[in-house]
């Protein structure tokens, strides 16, 4: 048991969690105006995990034959014989109802749009079967971490955490375009939907250097909108700012090599640079 349980958190990448966490973190930070409550702390923690594994549970659901088919993902455990699909789709039932029963214990707002956040995290997995903006649903997905994490602090929606949420959707669209480079021929066999497929590599990869950028633009609204976040919190923005920089001077159009290096290193590092700076902000 504890060794397919292993295989599960290996298959929803559990690790991967480091690109949201820290930005619903930074949100809690900043609504809390310091460290929110244990309790509150503890129920944003469990949704998180809850939320995420569901969505990738489902998502390598959605996609067991599809994943079989492309070269880059035929070893992942379902094609590759070691999780039997309809585990997956129990595991992912079992992770979204883990994250409604902590949004339940957070606050009626919480609980109320959790059937929402299901439908977003969980349909980003058919998009790529109809929309090139499928990279846009998957920030969408993401950018509800920073904005449910304010709701569970402080009880309703304000324009810092709409600000946030927006950086991570283009944050995470914008990698998620670079990461898709690697698939672009096989979407075209198959007739899949994505950004690169669209627009061709170079045009793809000035697109996700705007959508960063944007990303930074809107990271400094949370600042305009809380000012008294303070001079920790704009060096931390202008690190991420570097680091997305040193991310897009990896990737080249003759030269996709380095991306995965680009795509989980450099992204889990700005995540939590804006987190620390965050704490350091709001603590100092």
């Amino acid at each position: 048991m504890i060794k397919g349980l292993k295989k599960l958190l290996d298959m929803i990448k559990f690790p991967h969690t480091v690109f949201a966490l820290p930005f619903a973190l930074t949100s809690a930070l900043i609504a809390a105006k310091g460290i929110p409550n244990f309790r509150v702390l503890f129920w944003i923690l469990v949704a998180m995990v809850g939320a995420r594994s569901g969505a990738m549970a489902f998502n390598r659901w959605a996609d067991a034959e599809i994943d079989a088919l492309n070269p880059r993902t035929k070893n992942r455990h379902i094609p590759r014989g070691e999780i039997k699909k309809h585990h997956a789709l129990i595991f992912s039932i079992i992770s979204y109802g883990v994250f409604v029963w902590a949004a339940y214990n957070l606050n009626p707002l919480c609980f109320y749009l959790s059937p929402l956040a299901i439908i977003i995290t969980a349909g980003y997995s058919y998009t790529k079967r109809f929309t090139w903006a499928s990279h846009l649903v998957l920030g969408l997905a993401l950018s509800m971490a920073p904005v449910g994490a304010w709701i569970a602090v402080k009880g309703t929606i304000e324009m810092p955490s709409v600000f946030l949420g927006i950086a991570v959707l283009f944050w995470v669209a914008g990698f998620d375009i670079l990461y898709a480079l690697q698939d672009i021929d096989f979407d075209r066999r198959y007739g899949l939907y994505s950004i690169p497929k669209f627009l061709g590599i170079r045009k793809s990869l000035y697109l996700a250097r705007i959508f960063h950028l944007l990303t930074v633009i809107f990271l400094y609204m949370v600042k305009r909108a809380v000012p008294e976040l303070g001079i920790f919190y704009d060096i931390g923005v202008l690190i991420a700012a570097l680091m997305l920089v040193y991310e897009h001077s990896l990737v080249k159009p003759h030269d996709l090599s380095k991306l995965d290096v680009a795509f989980f290193n450099m992204n889990g590092y700005i995540s939590l640079t804006v987190f620390l700076f965050t704490f350091l902000a709001v603590m100092f």
